[in-house]
This record gives C-alpha cells, sequence and structure tokens, in this order.
C-alpha cells in the first residue's frame, strides 16, 4: 500500500471535523506509484524495439544448425557410407518435430514465461548440435540430429515469433514479423558459408561444435533482456493507447490441453485448413526442397559445395530483405493476394531451375537467387496476420499449428527428394512437382474469406494496422 504524505495548504475548509489553527487545513494526497514514475520516465526507444532485437539475435541463433544439413549430407555420406535417404530421414525428424513443437511451445510460453521456454530450447539445440561428434551409428543421428535439435528449435520457433509481437505491439505488427521471421534466414546467412567452410578444412565435427557454442551464447541475454509482458516493466504495448490500460492476461494451466483444444476449435474453421493447405506446400518448396537439397543437386552438375553453399547464403541475403518488404506490404494490402502472388512467382522460378544448374554460376541462376531470394519466406507475414483476424488471442497457438504443417510439409520432401535422388538419379521430378504444388497454393490463398466469421475467441478486438 502506499504511503501517504501530509501536505499543508491555504484552502477553505472542505471536510467536517475540527478546524486547525488558522484556517490551515490537511489534505491527504498519495504518493506516486511505480508504474506512474515507470510511465513519466518512458524511455526514447519503447523497450518492445530491445525485446525485438534479443528475440531475433534468438532466432538467428537457432537457426544455424537448421542451415548445417545441406551441407552435411555429402560429407556424412563419405564418412558412415549412409544413404541420401537415410540421412533425409534425419532431417525430416527434425523438421516434423520443429513444426509440431511449436503449437506447444507458444502454450507453454503462455504457461512458464518466455525465458524459461527460450532458454530450455536453446540449450537442447546446443547439446543437439555438439553431441553429434560422438555419433557413430544412423540412429544416433535420428536422435541428436532430428529429435533435440527438432525440439529445441521447435519451441523457438515462429509461434515465438506471434507470442512476442502479439504482446509486444500494436502497431509494426507486420513490419516486427518480417524482420523477425528473416532471423532465420539471417542465421543462415551466418553460418552457411562458415559452415561450408569448416566442413571443407576441418571437417563436419568442427562445423557441429562452432553451432552447438553459438545457441548456447545466447542463453544469457535471452534470460538478461526478455519478459513475458510489457507490463512487467510498467509499460504498454508499443503504439497501444496510454489512456486505455491493456489487461494482462493469467497464465493459463494445462499448456499442452490449451494447444489441442486450441487446434480442435480452429480445426472446425475454413480458414485453418486453407492456411495450413498452403503453408504446407510452403515448407515443401523452401526448407524440405531448396534448403536440404539444393547444394547436393548443384554438386551434382560439378559445382563446388562450397560456391553452392554461398549462393543458399545469398538466397538468405535475398530473404531478409524480401520479407521485411512482405511485412511492410501486410500492413497495407490484402493478405490474401499477397500470398497468392508470392507462391504463383515461386512456382514460376521452380519450374525453370533444373535448366539453369552448372558446374560454374551464370547470370539465370543469379538471377534465380535473388528472385528466389525475395520470396524464400515473405509468405509468414501475411500467414500470421491471417491467423490474427480469424483466430483473435489464440493466434500465436493456431500458427503454431499452421506451422507444425508447414513443417511436415518440408519433412515429406525432403525425405522424397532424396528417395528420388537415388531412385531416378536426378531431382527434376522433384523441382518440377514442387512448382506444380506452388501453383496450387496461390489458388487456395484466394479462396480464404476476406473476413471472420464468429469463430475462436470471437469477442477479441484485432487492432487496426499502422
Amino acid at each position: 500500500m502506499a504511503r501517504s504524505l501530509h501536505i499543508v495548504s491555504i484552502r477553505p475548509l472542505v471536510r467536517a471535523g475540527p478546524r486547525p489553527k488558522d484556517g490551515l487545513v490537511t489534505q491527504t494526497c498519495q504518493e506516486p506509484t511505480h508504474e506512474t514514475t515507470t510511465r513519466r520516465r518512458t524511455p526514447r526507444v519503447h523497450r518492445a524495439w530491445w525485446i525485438a532485437v534479443v528475440t531475433f539475435l534468438t532466432l538467428v541463433g537457432a537457426a544455424g544448425f537448421r542451415a548445417v544439413p545441406g551441407v552435411m549430407i555429402d560429407p556424412l555420406h563419405a564418412e558412415f557410407g549412409w544413404s541420401d535417404a537415410t540421412i533425409s530421414a534425419a532431417v525430416s525428424v527434425n523438421m516434423a518435430l520443429y513444426g509440431l513443437t511449436s503449437p506447444f511451445a507458444a502454450a507453454l510460453m503462455d504457461r512458464f514465461g518466455i525465458r524459461r521456454v527460450v532458454s530450455c530450447a536453446l540449450l537442447l539445440v546446443s547439446a543437439g548440435s555438439g553431441l553429434t561428434v560422438l555419433m557413430r551409428a544412423s540412429w544416433q543421428l535420428m536422435l541428436c540430429w532430428g529429435v533435440l535439435v527438432g525440439l529445441g528449435t521447435g519451441s523457438m520457433a515462429l509461434a515465438f515469433v506471434g507470442t512476442i509481437t502479439g504482446r509486444w505491439f500494436v502497431r509494426r505488427r507486420g513490419l516486427v514479423s518480417g524482420i523477425l521471421t528473416a532471423g532465420g534466414a539471417a542465421g543462415q546467412l551466418v553460418f552457411l558459408p562458415l559452415v561450408s567452410a569448416l566442413i571443407a578444412h576441418h571437417g563436419w565435427r568442427t562445423a557441429s561444435l562452432v553451432v552447438s557454442g553459438a545457441a548456447l551464447a545466447v542463453v544469457p541475454l535471452v534470460v538478461w533482456m526478455l519478459r513475458d509482458h510489457p507490463q512487467d516493466v510498467g509499460l504498454q504495448p508499443y503504439g497501444a493507447d496510454p489512456a486505455v490500460p491493456v489487461p494482462v492476461p493469467p497464465r493459463r494451466p494445462g499448456a499442452a490441453r490449451k494447444a489441442v483444444t486450441t487446434l480442435l476449435s480452429a480445426a472446425r474453421t475454413k480458414p485453418f485448413w486453407l492456411l495450413a493447405g498452403t503453408f504446407a506446400i510452403c515448407g515443401a518448396s523452401t526448407n524440405g526442397l531448396v534448403g536440404t537439397h539444393f547444394v547436393p543437386a548443384a554438386c551434382d552438375h560439378g559445382m563446388p559445395a562450397t560456391i553452392a553453399a554461398s549462393l543458399l547464403a545469398v538466397i538468405g541475403i535475398f530473404d531478409i530483405v524480401g520479407t521485411i518488404a512482405s511485412g511492410w506490404f501486410t500492413d497495407r494490402l490484402d493478405a490474401r493476394r499477397l500470398l497468392a502472388t508470392y507462391y504463383a512467382l515461386r512456382g514460376v522460378s521452380l519450374m525453370f531451375l533444373p535448366m539453369l544448374f552448372a558446374a560454374t554460376v551464370r547470370p539465370p541462376m543469379v538471377f534465380f537467387i535473388v528472385f528466389y531470394g525475395l520470396d524464400w519466406v515473405a509468405t509468414v507475414p501475411p500467414t500470421l496476420a491471417l491467423c490474427r483476424v480469424h483466430y483473435g488471442e489464440d493466434a500465436p497457438i493456431v500458427f503454431g499449428w499452421v506451422l507444425a504443417s508447414h513443417q511436415i510439409g518440408a519433412a515429406f520432401v525432403a525425405f522424397l527428394a532424396g528417395w528420388a535422388r537415388d531412385t531416378f538419379g536426378s531431382y527434376d521430378l522433384a523441382w518440377y512437382t514442387s512448382g506444380a504444388l506452388c501453383a496450387m497454393a496461390a489458388l487456395m490463398a484466394l479462396v480464404i474469406r476476406r473476413r471472420a466469421t464468429p469463430g475462436p475467441r470471437k469477442d477479441v478486438a484485432i487492432p487496426a494496422p499502422a
């Protein structure tokens, strides 16, 4: 309880009671609370932006190991003699768990707090990456590379982005979603050429240890900076009206039950299945195919692995630009039409890719890298925006399930593309099939209705974009 201060002022008596001498009246006022003091001292840079920076760095650290599979398929095959299908199966387990963990991680963040969940996830990534240096059998690859890293990275998946933007931002949500989504691409940009060079000069074990250390190094930053809600530090979300307090939702028990019940509720609506279907094709045509098999496919045509890895990293550069731009567009344009455009352009580019591979980098391949990079995960901001429109405060968990479909699609194609290479001697069938699926996704995006009908959390108002 706040203490009382007795202030003496010369004013007419306003309350009944004994009259002090000389007409002096004693009044009681409240000492300024911590919340009032904090509001008066709001820093020039809202803390939400610092939270976004830490989140970005966390996603970069988690993305490092997810950039490794494409450049480790051939080294693992050479050392252990494992087939492409066997190694790709471990990648598929990783991708599937990455997606299936995401909705439960969003619910766990709601129950136990962001810092605890993210810190434990980074430790899992570090352990999984580091333990790969001890493996001798393919099941150990499944355990370390597939299970541990899949669970860890899934706990910091794009549902983490939805949680941060939903709690800390009212304005600029689309832009911030694009920037944070680009964190994964930045991880690929930072680690992929480095991992490729380390493998070429020091072996794949050194590369695994470097990635393990990078994930571990982010943990202190997460513990120091991340907070669950802006109200925890006496602030309102960025862009919120200071005159209208934003309540902090209570932490709810039963994280797993919450994730499942949200899924069952969303599954009764048509937009969920359309978003899940389009995002499954998104995962199949990015992480599952290009992210995992671009480097081996380029090597099949005589291109050195280090050059192919550098091209994939350049995709990461342009993905940062494309995803941030997509977030800006999402704040202003129809998200459905954006998705349709992105999928259609991606499908066209994949249809031409088999004709562009060569032993050297030629201008048509450079054009593909730039064009495809701009579209890599530009689908995320409009997909997340549509989840918010249709599912309100449950949007992070619903988006987690939509992301699960993304990773399941990626897992299937990662395995099937490796099988196709073993069976037919090339990836051509995988490229053409993926391009056709992208055309289907463009049509599905246009079918999503413009506005939500009553559904889960229909009482939640969605703030208008800035």
